[in-house]
């Protein structure tokens, strides 16, 4: 009888040890949150980086993929490895992308996101043998070979590619993404591999059928490496399957190369600020509820109306990095302009808003009001006419002038 009452006592604790642990499981499956949802819930834009490197970790490409998934739309934003500065997680000045070779993909992100000033929550990462599996798995990648190439790299390999707008298989992705010929630069470079992202991102979309097929998504999946478990990346490769690539307008940072300790840094403009604002412009215009602002790429018109020499053209230069079009860079009519001006061509206030928000012009006209601006000719062909005045200091207007009425003189 007691043997049998102990039995009965032990079944009964075992039975609640049972509950117990399914009642855990049960909580944690449903308080579990999904990051790219909580993600979603705090930002409206999802913001990964996209990094492919080489067996031994050198950086070969580096892509900040910013996606809106109400409009299906996006932005990329390259990182060029040798953007130079004194990164606190190496505690020296040195390359960007040394912080992922030394530190890991999460330093690197963290390192990135501060140069760019937005939180980056996810990362992916390719190995170039991997880019080769998903490559084959997506039946190739369209890309475009400017000319034959016919290279050897530094340990012997010949790199072999035919010319014009060709579909690569694995190797010969491999082989786009790592030759170097002896004229090309840094920044060609960069652009040829930020075009194997695109062409990437443009076969995810259209093989989307395909890659969520249960058994095909496993062997896919398996290629990427993430820092989120496998149900949340399914979620974000969900999401990014959307995107429209093909509308993407690829931007990269820009600035000054310099020679540091025998290596040539390319440090951003403006100590680091205009990559930071174009980024903050470029999400600001994917969140507008304009289509044509979200899409369009805005010819300009930049006129000096100062005595300061090559202004126009410095300008110019400082918007096209923004992912403006410049028709050209001239002189005004006079050399004593006091406020600088945007004229709006084409009737577009938020376009003209958003352009004069990235320069800190409030001074927008219309073309049929503020005609005495114009030149006839020129005007036919731009969006917007920049004027510059000795308001502006070479990145923004300073003082934050505002006309009291739309005829207000300019003098």
């Amino acid at each position: 009888m007691s043997s049998s009452r102990e039995k009965k006592g032990i079944i009964f604790l075992f039975a609640i040890l049972v509950i117990l642990i399914a009642t855990v499981i049960f909580l944690a499956i449903s308080l579990r949150v999904d990051p790219v949802a909580e993600n979603l819930s705090n930002d409206q834009v999802i913001k990964t980086l996209l990094v492919i490197s080489d067996e031994e970790k050198n950086v070969l490409s580096t892509d900040v993929i910013v996606y809106y998934p109400k409009t299906l739309k996006g932005a990329l934003f390259n990182i060029p490895g040798n953007i130079g500065a004194i990164y606190e997680s190496l505690d020296r000045v040195d390359r960007i992308d040394v912080v992922y070779k030394e530190l890991g993909v999460d330093a690197y992100r963290k390192e990135i996101s501060k140069l760019i000033e937005q939180t980056i929550p996810f990362s992916i990462e390719l190995t170039i043998n991997d880019l080769g599996k998903v490559t084959d798995l997506l039946g190739g990648l369209k890309v475009f070979v400017s000319s034959p190439v016919d290279s050897v790299g530094e340990d012997g390999q010949r790199y072999l590619l035919p010319s014009g707008a060709v579909v690569l298989d694995g190797d010969k992705i491999q082989t786009f993404m790592q030759y170097i010929l002896k004229d090309e630069s840094e920044s060609e470079r960069q652009d040829r591999r930020q075009n194997v992202v695109i062409s990437l991102l443009s076969a995810i979309r259209e093989k989307k059928n395909v890659i969520f097929n249960k058994n095909f998504l496993r062997e896919f999946c398996n290629s990427f490496k993430v820092n989120i478990d496998d149900d949340a990346f399914n979620t974000l490769l969900s999401h990014l399957s959307n995107l429209d690539a093909e509308q993407l307008t690829p931007q990269t940072v820009t600035g000054t190369l310099r020679s540091v300790d025998g290596q040539m840094l390319l440090f951003p403009f403006y100590n680091g600020q205009l990559v930071k604002d174009i980024v903050k412009q470029r999400i600001s215009m994917l969140l507008s509820d304009n289509t044509e602002v979200q899409t369009r790429v805005y010819v300009l018109e930049v006129q000096n109306g100062t005595s300061v020499q090559g202004r126009a053209r410095n300008t110019a230069i400082l918007l096209m990095n923004a992912g403006y079009d410049i028709l050209q860079s001239i002189n005004a009519d006079r050399d004593d302009y006091e406020h600088t001006v945007i004229i709006n061509h084409i009737g577009n206030k938020e376009a003209a808003e958003t352009l004069g928000n990235f320069i800190g012009c409030y001074n927008i006209v219309e073309e049929d009001v503020k005609s005495e601006y114009e030149d006839a000719d020129s005007a036919a062909h731009v969006d917007f006419t920049l004027i510059l005045g000795r308001d502006f200091d070479g990145r923004r207007v300073v003082g934050g002038y505002r006309p009291e009425s739309s005829t207000e003189s300019n003098d």
